[in-house]
């Protein structure tokens, strides 16, 4: 097996890859129990934004603002993986919410989303993986 089945991307990578990236999972955890949502997000400027309505995540960022945000991809023999953690914040200032609805970000689920939350990246890691046949378990 070759060095280059997981790569480690540099930060410039994986940045390059979660800004192209529209679609992930936010994971949250309260009272030591984790939870993970599916979210549209826009990334940028050492920042992630997104929307959602009233509801379990808004709740869970104002009780714990700390958070991860991974997306992937998989495409015919390589695949990818980027981790971004940081602090939460929902936006309630007139000038932030102002900001961001400029945003390129349009959500996917046709319900109303009239919060802003913006995440603060303060790490941020990233994998390239080459995909191929499972490697035999038992050689002979």
């Amino acid at each position: 097996m070759g060095d280059d089945v997981v790569v480690e991307l540099d930060e410039t990578q994986a940045w390059e890859l979660l800004s192209a990236a529209h679609f992930g999972r936010l994971a949250l955890a309260i009272g030591g129990e984790p939870d993970i949502f599916p979210i549209n997000f826009y990334a940028g400027e050492g920042r992630i934004v997104f929307r959602t309505a009233e509801g379990s995540k808004l709740v869970e960022v104002a009780v714990n603002p700390r958070v991860a945000i991974e997306t992937d991809s998989v495409d015919g023999h390589t695949a990818w993986s980027v981790i971004a953690k940081g602090e939460a914040r929902i936006l309630v200032s007139t000038s932030d919410i102002e900001a961001a609805d400029k945003l390129p970000l349009t959500p996917q689920v046709r319900t109303l989303k009239y919060n802003y939350v913006e995440v603060t990246v303060e790490s941020i890691t990233a994998r390239r993986f080459a995909l191929g046949p499972e490697p035999e378990r038992y050689p002979t």
